[in-house]
């Protein structure tokens, strides 16, 4: 197995993702979501899996609701980061930590959960599908997945827009192992048959970062960011701007007859 692991990347990862406009961005659309599938679920106290949870804010805020919240990663250095996180906000009483691969998450559960958060993860792993199939099996029936993935219709968009022509022509290849560009770019319509063909029932899609990174003149995406996510909220789950996101959140329901 060869599924990406961040020891050698954390700083960076935190430094250029959720130090960002686009970290925000990301975030700000993501709790819109999960606001609603939270909403769903009544007033029971949830048992949840963040798979792949990196440094923890999402899952950090989970527990803060009274969730009890699993986070397993495939890196020390982030499991770490998350249970100096999950401390500094008081929230540890909450919260568990297992350094595992997704593929192996299912023997550190005691019965399936309510809901999984598997975020960002999907495009750096060499067999998605069968990762998606292994989810399936930790979730509860009723219980729901939220999905969200780096798009590859979204990276061919940033490039051809900057003009990077033979890049794009030639199959937009990875150039650097360290680079937090995914390994994987994942096409929509696929994402979509593999969950379908597993079994879930999709009734989310919402497009993330669907202006941002376009955006002309980029001192916008801080000096408007209110304003770009005010329209990036009304026009996220609307095609085409959906299949245009730089990833994709897709809410998903494990049906109650299935097992």
């Amino acid at each position: 197995m060869s599924d990406r692991n961040f020891d050698d990347i954390a700083e960076k990862f935190s430094r250029n993702i959720y130090g960002t406009s686009k970290g925000r961005l990301r975030q700000a659309i993501l709790w819109q979501d999960l606001d609603c599938i939270l909403q769903g679920f009544g007033t029971r106290k949830l048992r949840i899996l963040d798979a792949g949870g990196g440094l923890g804010q999402t899952a950090c805020k989970l527990a803060a609701m009274g969730h009890e919240v699993l986070l397993c990663d495939l890196s020390g250095e982030m499991i770490s980061r998350a249970q100096a996180l999950a401390l500094e906000q008081g929230v540890s009483g909450n919260m568990h930590f297992v350094q595992s691969a997704v593929q192996q998450v299912r023997e550190h559960l005691d019965s399936p959960v309510d809901l999984i958060l598997f975020h960002a993860v999907l495009e750096w792993i060499d067999e998605p599908e069968q990762v998606l199939a292994k989810l399936w099996e930790c979730l509860a029936p009723g219980g729901v997945l939220s999905l969200m993935f780096y798009n590859a219709n979204g990276l061919l968009m940033h490039n051809m827009v900057a003009g990077n022509f033979a890049y794009v022509a030639a199959g937009m290849p990875k150039r650097k192992k360290r680079t937090l560009s995914p390994d994987h770019p994942l096409k929509p319509e696929n994402v979509y048959l593999w969950l379908e063909q597993i079994g879930w029932r999709i009734t989310r899609k919402t497009g993330v970062r669907v202006f941002h990174d376009y955006l002309r003149e980029k001192h916008q995406q801080q000096d408007c960011f209110e304003e770009l996510l005010e329209l990036e909220t009304r026009f996220c789950r609307q095609e085409p701007w959906v299949s245009l996101g730089r990833y994709i959140h897709v809410t998903a329901q494990k049906p109650e007859s299935q097992g």
